[in-house]
């Protein structure tokens, strides 16, 4: 993730940085954060603590809050690249311009090409595997990511907004680390019970 979004941002493509932070945080699909994500879904005044994480597929959507129970930012690094691009958008609307321009990024198929095409020429250029896409950093990366860092099923079905455990399990990539979180916790245990 650093990797990407390091060479991103050296290469004039801070948005894409940005969405695959978000990806990788809210577990978003792209065409949510390039197409569906408005300037008024991130803290709007009426919930200035929070955003509007969308789900067009399923038609649904949730709240998430920005800050713990003691006020400290929860996304300290994402928050302040999303400050700095809504100031940018005072009347609203998409929040994700294209960085060449004020424009709007066009067309749903154009724009999702785009990604794409960019985020490939990013990937190669930072010397990471050819096979990897934007994706590999959002939704999919993020969901793997915190499924080994001992999310529960619930909480991880909650985060991404998945109606059904079939549905969220296209999303995880486990990999050694996961298999070895699991028979560590395996052997832990055994030798508690040994102790008793």
């Amino acid at each position: 993730m650093a990797a990407i979004r390091a060479k991103a941002i050296e290469l004039g493509y801070p948005s894409l940085a940005t969405g695959a932070l978000i990806g990788w945080e809210w577990l978003q699909r792209k065409a949510h954060i390039f197409i569906r994500f408005m300037a008024e879904h991130y803290r709007p005044e009426s919930r200035p603590h929070h955003v509007y994480v969308i789900n067009y597929k399923t038609s649904t959507g949730s709240w998430e809050p920005l800050f713990d129970k003691k006020g400290k930012p929860l996304y300290p690094l994402l928050m302040a690249e999303l400050d700095a691009m809504k100031a940018l958008r005072p009347t609203g609307g998409l929040m994700f311009r294209r960085d060449c321009s004020s424009l709007p990024r066009s067309g749903k198929g154009e724009m999702l090409t785009q990604v794409e095409r960019i985020s490939k020429k990013i990937i190669l250029a930072a010397g990471l595997r050819p096979e990897l896409t934007f994706m590999s950093f959002g939704r999919h990366g993020g969901t793997t990511e915190a499924s080994t860092s001992g999310l529960t099923e619930t909480q991880l079905m909650k985060k991404g907004q998945w109606s059904s455990t079939k549905a969220m399990a296209h999303y995880l990539h486990h990999d050694d680390e996961a298999k070895l979180d699991a028979q560590i916790k395996r052997i832990k245990r055994r030798k508690q019970a040994a102790r008793k």
